[in-house]
């Protein structure tokens, strides 16, 4: 364990155990369909990654990149800092997100993603932290529900650090104070 995690909160073994699971769901859900899966970058890129090479149907892929969070906290404001590169319009689309906690991101997203007109939208996410909701927020696939923590790894970061641990863990709180960078 990295010397700056306090707790393991889900190891690498349940994730790995977890995303099979999710990716089989979607598949026999989209069976006969060629859904597109919108990553939303960075915290994605190891859930989207494992998610895909169990996903056994036809589909495409695309991203987007937002932003909203402040060290440890979301500012509350939401903005886009990379669109799709293809349209969605009539298209299944499942939005492949690391975390949702207060929804406001996903909230942007999807009111974003309705004004394009895509045949159906589907939230799938590893981690999903219902005592943050700021608002009301449906996700369909969710791979661990987790409690009023802020986690790292597996993707999720704190100041663009951490990503790279293949487990989620609780970040110290000394090293949250510290403001811990890689500058």
């Amino acid at each position: 364990m990295h010397t700056d995690i306090g707790e393991v909160l889900i190891t690498e073994e349940q994730i790995s155990v977890r995303v099979k699971e999710l990716a089989e769901k979607i598949s026999k859900d989209y069976k006969g369909r060629c859904p597109v899966f919108v990553g939303v970058l960075k915290g994605c890129v190891f859930f989207l990654s494992d998610l895909l090479k169990h996903i056994t149907i036809d589909c495409n892929v695309d991203f987007m990149c937002l932003s909203s969070y402040s060290g440890t906290q979301s500012t509350g404001i939401v903005r886009t800092v990379l669109d799709l590169k293809e349209s969605i319009e009539d298209r299944d689309v499942v939005i492949v997100e690391d975390i949702v906690d207060s929804g406001l991101s996903m909230e942007y997203l999807l009111h974003n993603f309705r004004s394009r007109r895509p045949k159906s939208i589907k939230i799938c996410t590893m981690l999903d932290k219902p005592a943050a909701r700021k608002v009301n927020i449906s996700v369909k696939y969710a791979g661990f529900e987790i409690p009023e923590k802020f986690v790292v790894g597996y993707g999720l970061d704190f100041n663009e650090l951490y990503r790279n641990l293949p487990y989620i863990g609780v970040i110290k709180k000394s090293v949250v104070e510290k403001d811990k960078t890689c500058r």
